[in-house]
């Protein structure tokens, strides 16, 4: 080989070397932003998970607190509903109680010493 050729040899050697580390370099930097853009896109999918997360929770402790609001009104109905029948039940002792007070006042109504209606043969009516 001549110098000239070996010098062209080297030349040759140092443009392919020269071009090897330019794609290297520029495949490393497109890899690198391929992978930043990979981990953005990442943590934007993370950040959207955790307000999901934080928008669920917060509807499970709203269902909670209903929940909670739906056994306080049920325990309240329930004592109200006791009073009414409470009442409702010394009405009725006092319409009966009315009612032997006017059949003992009745000279046509036939009634026992305690006040209970009877028919004709002295038996009790119900």
């Amino acid at each position: 080989m001549t110098p000239q050729q070996t010098i062209w040899l080297v030349i040759a050697i140092v443009i392919v070397v020269v071009v090897v580390i330019i794609v290297l370099v520029f495949g490393s930097r497109r890899r690198a932003d391929v992978n930043r853009q990979r981990a953005t896109e990442i943590r934007q999918n993370a950040g959207d998970t955790a307000l999901a997360a934080k928008e669920q929770e917060a509807r499970a402790i709203r269902a909670q607190a209903d929940a909670k609001q739906a056994e306080v009104d049920a325990e309240r109905l329930r004592r109200e509903a006791g009073e009414h029948l409470d009442e409702a039940n010394a009405q009725r002792v006092q319409v009966e109680e009315q009612a032997r007070k006017a059949d003992a006042l009745d000279p046509d109504v036939r009634t026992n010493r305690r006040g209970d209606l009877e028919n004709r043969d002295g038996d009790p009516i119900d």
